[in-house]
């Protein structure tokens, strides 16, 4: 076995397989037909076909507001419950199944077979390890994280990184090819549980459900909070350069000087809360409050466009 990967010009890629009926997949294979590519969607049960098209069709919208690619097209999708069949002529695979290890390493096992050994396997999952999932594949060295932001179709970022057994060529390839595709790779420096975005995202969200938990906010405070607060500001920056322009003329350096000694403060709730009946049902009560009676497409439609909006935004003060 081969633990090197050569691919083909990344450019020259035209046919994707999508793997997977759920918001992610779906949102990768309308992603993909946007930018004009030849998509085959693989789902494990023929009745899931209809949802698949359907939260294709419904993201078309969004994906026409924020500009097609040269040959996009609806009429591009195949979708198929033939494995064999959906990977016969990909020339790249984006994995968005369920996540479960077993159900990943099954699958995996499956596709190291099945797709040519020049194409490179690539997995959204959110936080599992690609060394586990490559553990049963038989060419383990072209399979890569693809780790993406829901909705995929709209945020451009995706996490990168191989497993123990992945070819530093086929990292590079795929950083490449996301490049081409119209996204913003994010090239992680080692295997990490949740990856990026997501710890980060996470701690945030652990901070929220301690001030929940302990009556201290409600549901509607902590989104009150972030929407009115650091929310804009995160869509301009991050938070070093929030920090350091926090610092005035003096930079990062002033605000660690003046704010370094009171870091620790709030920095009390660094472990999960228990997600406790009561806890459980204060944010579900919550999130339906905020909701106010409107259903998912509703909402989703809402952040589509929201989303849109803000990208355009930052494409015009060049911080994108």
């Amino acid at each position: 076995m081969s633990t090197t990967f050569k691919g083909m010009d990344p450019e020259a890629v035209r046919r994707i397989t999508c793997i997977g009926a759920g918001p992610i997949g779906a949102g990768w294979a309308a992603y993909f037909l946007a930018q004009g590519y030849e998509v085959t969607s693989y789902i494990h049960d023929p009745v899931e076909e209809a949802s698949l098209r359907k939260l294709i069709e419904d993201s078309w919208d969004a994906l026409t507001e924020m500009g097609l690619g040269e040959g996009a097209s609806l009429q591009k999708l195949t979708v198929t419950s033939d494995l064999a069949g959906a990977v016969e002529h990909a020339e790249f695979v984006k994995e968005s199944a369920p996540e479960s290890m077993p159900l990943k390493q099954a699958l995996y096992e499956q596709l190291g077979e099945l797709v040519a050994d020049n194409v490179v396997i690539s997995s959204s999952t959110s936080g599992m390890s690609m060394t586990e999932i490559q553990e049963k594949c038989s060419t383990p060295q072209r399979t890569v994280v693809g780790h993406p932001f829901n909705p995929p179709y709209l945020l451009p970022l995706v996490e990168v990184i191989g497993g123990e057994k992945t070819s530093p060529e086929a990292v590079d390839w795929v950083m490449r090819f996301w490049k081409v595709a119209g996204k913003a790779p994010l090239l992680m420096k080692k295997e990490i549980p949740g990856f990026v975005a997501t710890r980060l995202q996470e701690a945030m969200w652990r901070e929220g459900l301690h001030m929940i938990a302990n009556g201290e906010a409600s549901p509607e405070d902590i989104d009150f909070a972030i929407l009115n607060g650091p929310g804009p500001r995160w869509a301009l920056m991050g938070p070093t350069m929030i920090y350091h322009l926090g610092g005035g003329e003096g930079g990062m350096k002033y605000c660690l000087e003046q704010f370094g000694p009171a870091l620790k403060l709030p920095w009390t709730r660094l472990e999960a809360p228990e997600l406790t009946p009561e806890l459980t049902q204060a944010l579900i009560d919550g999130a339906n409050r905020m909701a106010d009676g409107r259903d998912y497409a509703t909402l989703n439609k809402q952040r589509d466009a929201g989303l849109i909006a803000v990208r355009k935004a930052r494409s015009k003060f060049g911080t994108t």
